[in-house]
């Protein structure tokens, strides 16, 4: 009994001792999607991306229309028209739909490519601006995308700040 009651003591002791010695932990929070939505770089990158793929979003969308007048033209004629004019008809939509297919496909992935090479810029950004504000408050750890945070630990709005004065 002696034994069980000097480790239980003992343990007390220990917990106890951590407690007394525990320093208050600094943490923030960054909601990456708000920097992503309302930061200078990341419209400005949005903006960017919108006029660079533009042109090509407008020919997708054309090629579309086209294609979709030659499946409406052959479901309403395909009875009446000649058999050589309706195979070639079809073939002609075949071959428009396949471009075109190529062509949205061949526009995503480039699309995606330069959205990922705009992001990593603009994270690289806030994450020197983070750093600089973990640096300057004392902050012990600064975390992102997590499952729940309370308000008072969200800094994303000193960074998004800090973000548009670095411009």
């Amino acid at each position: 009994m002696k034994i069980k009651s000097f480790v239980l003591a003992s343990l007390v002791g220990v917990v106890l001792a951590g407690a007394a010695n525990a320093v208050e932990l600094k943490v923030g929070y960054v909601n990456t999607q708000r920097i992503f939505r309302d930061a200078p770089a990341a419209q400005k990158a949005a903006k960017k991306l919108e006029g660079e793929f533009a042109k090509r979003d407008q020919e997708l969308q054309r090629m579309a229309k086209q294609l979709q007048g030659l499946q409406e033209n052959l479901e309403k004629n395909s009875v009446t028209m000649a058999e050589t004019e309706r195979r070639s008809k079809e073939k002609e939509f075949a071959e428009l739909s396949r471009e075109f297919q190529r062509r949205q496909r061949e526009f995503r992935e480039d699309l995606n490519l330069r959205q990922n090479e705009e992001n990593a810029a603009v994270i690289e950004k806030a994450n020197k601006a983070i750093k600089q504000i973990a640096e300057s408050d004392k902050f012990d750890l600064i975390l992102q995308d997590v499952v729940w945070v309370s308000p008072r630990l969200d800094i994303t709005d000193r960074v998004i700040k800090a973000l548009s004065e670095a411009k």
